[in-house]
């Protein structure tokens, strides 16, 4: 039987079609419904169909069967090392999962019925956090500079090979400037264009728009200079449209420059609710037919929503999460430190 473990990894829905809105009121609280307590930190989740993938600390991976309403858990291991996981995506074939540190190790389900090591990567500064797919074909990871540029790795077969973009194709980056893996959010895509947010010393965008082929940065608002600063989570509505987020995650209380919008592609980026809360977030999305109005931040220090596209925010819950989600308008995975969530929004 062909690929047996896509019995655990069906379906795989990466649309982001919106539901026709007759009228959408503003939400004023969250229903937080525990799926999995476990000793797994999680920062890696991904839609498929209903249910959630996800991957995370001590080579943990598995899915949420909604219909059954059951969490199955496996252990990826390499050698004697049982990587920590923190992105994951997806294809209407296959899920992939990318270890940070060194070896970087990234999986993909295979016809052997187990994960199968597609991309491994070895060297001291090697430390990759984010990734995610175009479509079925391509697909895109990046980390840390390894060099002079941000590691960034491409795929044209659907998951089966991965090559390295060269320093020569990609912007130079700043000393003290990488990324954050804290919710596998550092990527957007959007038709043929992507985006990656950097963080640290410098906290920028860098851009393509052709798949990876050619490549432009841009500057950001957001706190920067140290190696806890910048953006932490990127998210955008269309092409023109985004948000990003995050702080200092040692001091999250601070609410001043720590999110920024765009409306012109991310070339420019303007911050918002200045001095007022949140303050550092770890994970941000656009909730699905909220006009680019509508926006969810999540973080160890709670769920905060904008009905206002950023400029006022209102904390839903106090209850800590790394990284969230969208099923629909109103549902929500999440996922942090030792369990993952249903989120239900009214």
């Amino acid at each position: 039987m062909k690929r047996l473990i896509l019995i655990l990894f069906i379906a795989f829905a990466a649309c982001k079609s919106e539901p026709e809105q007759v009228e959408r009121k503003v939400f004023s609280e969250v229903e937080v419904e525990v799926l999995l307590e476990d000793s797994v930190s999680i920062r890696a989740i991904e839609i498929i169909g209903e249910d959630l993938a996800f991957a995370g600390s001590n080579g943990a991976y598995g899915i949420y069967n909604s219909k059954q309403d059951q969490v199955r858990v496996s252990r990826q291991q390499y050698d004697s090392i049982y990587p920590e996981f923190r992105a994951v995506a997806g294809t209407s074939e296959d899920f992939f999962m990318l270890s940070v540190a060194n070896p970087a190790l990234l999986y993909k389900t295979g016809d052997s019925g187990q994960m199968e090591l597609v991309y491994k990567e070895e060297g001291e500064k090697v430390f990759y956090d984010a990734m995610t797919f175009w479509n079925d074909k391509e697909g895109i990871a990046m980390g840390d500079p390894v060099e002079n540029c941000l590691s960034v790795i491409i795929t044209r077969d659907g998951g089966q090979t991965w090559n390295k973009l060269s320093c020569d194709q990609l912007p130079e980056v700043a000393e003290g400037e990488a990324a954050f893996a804290a919710s596998n959010s550092n990527i957007v895509v959007e038709g043929n264009k992507a985006w990656i947010l950097s963080g640290g010393a410098r906290s920028r965008v860098f851009f393509t728009p052709d798949k990876g082929k050619t490549w432009d940065v841009f500057d950001t608002p957001l706190i920067q200079g140290e190696s806890t600063q910048g953006g932490y989570s990127m998210d955008f509505y269309d092409e023109q449209q985004g948000i990003i987020t995050g702080g200092d995650y040692t001091t999250p209380e601070e609410n001043k420059a720590n999110k920024a919008v765009t409306t012109d592609g991310g070339k420019t980026w303007s911050l918002i609710a200045e001095g007022k809360d949140p303050g550092y977030k770890s994970s941000v999305r656009y909730i699905p037919g909220g006009k680019g109005e509508e926006i969810v931040a999540v973080g160890f220090t709670g769920i905060s929503y904008s009905a206002d596209a950023g400029e006022n925010w209102k904390e839903l819950s106090s209850e800590g999460f790394y990284t969230i989600r969208f099923l629909n308008d109103s549902v929500a995975y999440a996922a942090g430190k030792n369990r993952l969530a249903k989120l239900k929004f009214r």
